[in-house]
């Protein structure tokens, strides 16, 4: 059973949405992100990510971060570009990248089902990115960023929002990546009690992608209960925003590696060590590998192809049996020596979204040794993860297209 409930959703007008949608605040550096805003005013990215307002040189961590946050966020309602629902309702929210369109509901997720393990996580969280987010989220008192989580496709709630989509969108613009994105607004009593029953009847729910922003919005909620002193019943800051897709609509791309030295060994020397535990095959022209437990390997300007040997992982551990757990714990810490991916300076991971060249350029241009390319982790193998309790090797999966940030904000009061 899960509780998923309507809100009241702090948008932009019809006529801002296309300048005020943006990328979420974890995919860019500030500087990326001050050129990406640049001649835009009107873009989210100075609420998400209000580092780029502050000057040069201001800590991390400074509150002049988040206050500016806020202020942003302030004038943005205060100059009618940000608008609130007037009653709570659930908002369909479309995606297309190409030939891959994905369907969502935006609602809101239950802290009190996170804290409980009801919603499933396969990602450990870092304290310093929670703790940002938690100070974001306090500061402005809204929830920014929704969440993206996934369930088991139910054909019945397909049917609701095939009913819905039918009808006129609220928005509907293709954004300066080329990613077409759709809103319908769901107001509707009926259709909405109708979302909220089939939830109900939700085995469990998976996030797919934002693991700190519910982790830093559940701390909010669990810190304001316990200082709360008055009566009544839900409080909205005990509620988390959210995006819940149907898991056979989601797309994971490859989450690729790149490491800087061969750990002291000679090409040759470095070839021969992963023969051991890898079958390795030269002029690999695909580049990018076609199935499970290959990997692509580019070293000194060639491409080569690696096989994982079968009597090396437990094909029934839905951790050992991840592409990205094999190549850590039998090529990247025996061999090259990185023990922990997550502190180690030695690597540096790639979104799919970036393809080969980019793994190529960092060989070729960049200083890095060897670059490796990781067939895309499945739907299937995070749900695994996840109803086993388990996480996965840090970088594992990495989604397309990403939910934009600004087009639904969850106000907490």
């Amino acid at each position: 059973m899960a509780l998923v409930l309507p809100f009241k959703a702090v948008r932009p007008d019809k006529k801002f949405v296309s300048q005020v949608a943006a990328l979420p605040y974890d995919v860019m550096t500030r500087e990326e992100a001050q050129k990406a805003v640049a001649g835009n005013p009107l873009s989210f990215m100075h609420v998400e990510k209000s580092e780029i307002d502050v000057p040069d040189g201001t800590r991390s961590d400074d509150a002049l971060i988040y206050q500016t946050a806020k202020l942003n966020f302030i004038q943005m309602q205060t100059k009618g570009i940000l608008q609130q629902d007037e009653s709570p309702c659930y908002y369909i929210y479309r995606q297309q990248m190409g030939a891959q369109i994905q369907t969502g509901i935006v609602g809101l997720m239950s802290a009190a089902e996170y804290d409980a393990g009801k919603i499933k996580k396969h990602e450990l969280t870092r304290k310093d990115k929670e703790e940002d987010r938690i100070r974001h989220v306090s500061t402005i008192n809204a929830q920014t960023g929704p969440v993206f989580l996934s369930y088991r496709n139910r054909q019945s709630l397909n049917k609701i929002v095939d009913g819905i989509t039918a009808g006129t969108p609220e928005y509907d613009f293709t954004a300066e990546d080329g990613v077409k994105h759709t809103v319908w607004v769901v107001t509707d009593a009926k259709q909405i009690e109708e979302i909220k029953k089939e939830f109900s009847e939700v085995d469990a729910l998976y996030i797919a992608d934002g693991h700190h922003r519910a982790a830093a919005a559940t701390t909010v909620a669990r810190n304001r209960h316990a200082q709360d002193k008055s009566p009544g019943s839900a409080k909205e800051y005990e509620a988390v925003l959210a995006v819940f897709f149907p898991d056979n609509q989601l797309k994971v791309m490859d989450y690729n590696r790149a490491v800087k030295d061969l750990n002291g060994l000679t090409p040759e020397q470095f070839i021969e060590k992963i023969s051991a535990s890898f079958i390795v095959s030269k002029n690999f022209t695909a580049r990018a590998p076609q199935q499970l437990h290959d990997f692509g390997m580019y070293l000194r300007g060639e491409w080569y192809k690696i096989t994982v040997k079968e009597d090396l992982y437990d094909a029934n551990d839905p951790v050992a049996s991840l592409d990205a757990d094999i190549l850590q714990e039998h090529l990247l810490r025996p061999v090259l020596g990185i023990k922990d991916p997550r502190v180690d300076d030695r690597i540096k991971f790639i979104g799919g979204i970036r393809g080969m060249d980019e793994l190529e350029k960092l060989v070729n241009k960049d200083g890095f040794a060897v670059a490796f390319s990781l067939y895309p982790t499945t739907m299937e193998q995070i749900i695994k993860v996840a109803d086993a309790g388990a996480i996965m090797p840090p970088k594992s999966t990495w989604f397309e297209p990403k939910l934009r940030s600004g087009i639904f904000t969850h106000r907490l009061d």
